[in-house]
């Protein structure tokens, strides 16, 4: 009885726990329920909140199937319902490939490198055209390089870059357009023949440059001969003009005095008792040499030393005074070559006008300084310098010249009336 009336006693109590324990369980339930509210909230709004990047272009595909693509700025999705498919970067993109075996025409294998310049310029394109375009562009560059070196020989692949390049980049830029795919540029980084090939190829050319280096060499002494063998033909061209000048002057100033000394001996009228003195001044000098062991006299030196004593005596003459009247002469003034020498009258005139000129200047400095200067003084002056020249000292008493006119007539001893030295 007692534990039934203390059972009754508790039960109030334990009916008022378990309700306890109940609401507690709502509660925590309510805070998770609440809580993945929450999360789900946060999630949705990310993922319905996209930022792009610049140079980025995103495909977005609503419920599967494509909606847009978004470009580069702030972009709202519907969550769980719209999803971007992919990013696409439309930047130019630089693709190497590694090296390829290509067999050119005359069957040598090379190896190429090529370098691939390209940019997307299709997003959609891009993604649903292709699985992966830079495989697809890889492999459609090696097919058309073996298709390009294929048609070339060795040396033609090697010296046409250019138009490997060209013509890359050409098929390139048609198959990859439908990809939304542009080919800017397409390089070939190396050709690599066969180590065989290089080293036969190394040997041409050193042989091609050894082969330029002689014809370079030989154009050189060439060259070097044709321009010493001109300059010796000009020297002696100009040697050989020099010679002819000197030998035409020299001929020239012979013959002048040849018919100088003809007119002069027939001007005077040379007896032999004159040749013979002249024999007879060369002798010696014929003996003088030291050469001369031996010299011949010749056998008219006798009857020759006869004209000279019958000269020296006066007996060679047709008029009993020992000369004989004067021939004229032969050679006439324009017979005589043009020379440079002046003329003895002219001289003489020249030297009267100085001495006039010299003594009118005299007697001008003699007024000026006070002391008269006489008429008299001045004639003295003027005979006295025309005295230096007409003694026999000046012009008219040297050598008659070959142009001179002859003396007027014989004066006394064979001499001209001018003075001791020749005519005036």
């Amino acid at each position: 009885m007692t534990d039934l009336t203390a059972a009754a006693a508790h039960a109030p109590v334990l009916a008022a726990a378990a309700d306890g324990d109940g609401g507690g369980a709502v509660g925590i339930a309510t805070v998770v329920v609440l809580a993945l509210l929450v999360l789900f909230v946060v999630v949705a709004l990310v993922r319905s909140v996209r930022i792009v990047p610049q140079a980025v272009a995103m495909i977005v595909e609503r419920l599967g199937r494509y909606s847009r693509t978004m470009d580069a700025g702030l972009h709202l999705l519907i969550p769980f319902v719209d999803r971007v498919r992919a990013g696409v970067d439309l930047r130019e993109q630089v693709v190497s490939f590694p090296p390829q075996p290509v067999i050119t025409s005359d069957n040598l294998v090379v190896n190429i490198d090529t370098v691939i310049y390209f940019q997307v310029t299709d997003p959609k394109s891009a993604v649903y055209e292709i699985a992966n375009y830079i495989q697809g562009v890889e492999q459609l560059t090696v097919t058309t390089l073996r298709n390009v070196v294929g048609s070339l020989d060795l040396e033609q692949t090697l010296t046409s870059r250019d138009q490997i390049n060209g013509q890359l980049r050409g098929v390139l830029d048609e198959a990859t357009g439908r990809w939304g795919i542009r080919v800017n540029r397409v390089e070939l980084k190396s050709i690599d023949p066969p180590q065989s090939v290089q080293g036969a190829m190394e040997a041409q050319m050193r042989a091609e440059r050894d082969r330029r280096a002689t014809i370079l060499t030989a154009e050189g002494v060439k060259q070097s001969q044709i321009l010493t063998a001109e300059g010796e033909k000009q020297a002696a061209i100009l040697r050989a003009e020099g010679a002819a000048q000197s030998a035409i002057l020299t001929a020239e100033g012979e013959s002048r005095a040849i018919l100088q000394v003809f007119d002069a001996v027939h001007r005077g009228d040379a007896d032999p008792q004159l040749l013979a003195y002249q024999y007879l001044q060369t002798l010696p000098k014929i003996a003088a040499t030291p050469a001369n062991k031996l010299w011949f006299l010749p056998s008219e030196l006798s009857g020759v030393l006869g004209q000279l004593a019958d000269g020296f005596a006066g007996t060679g003459g047709g008029d009993g005074s020992g000369r004989r009247a004067r021939k004229a002469s032969p050679v006439r003034p324009e017979d005589l070559p043009p020379s440079a020498l002046e003329d003895p009258r002219e001289a003489l005139e020249r030297a009267r006008r100085e001495s006039e000129r010299a003594a009118e200047e005299a007697t001008s400095s003699g007024t000026r300084s006070g002391r008269p200067f006489s008429a008299e003084a001045e004639r003295g002056q003027a005979a006295t310098g025309a005295g230096g020249l007409a003694g026999p000292g000046g012009v008219n008493g040297g050598t008659p010249s070959a142009g001179g006119p002859p003396p007027e007539g014989p004066g006394p001893s064979g001499s001209s009336a001018a003075g001791p030295g020749g005519p005036a």
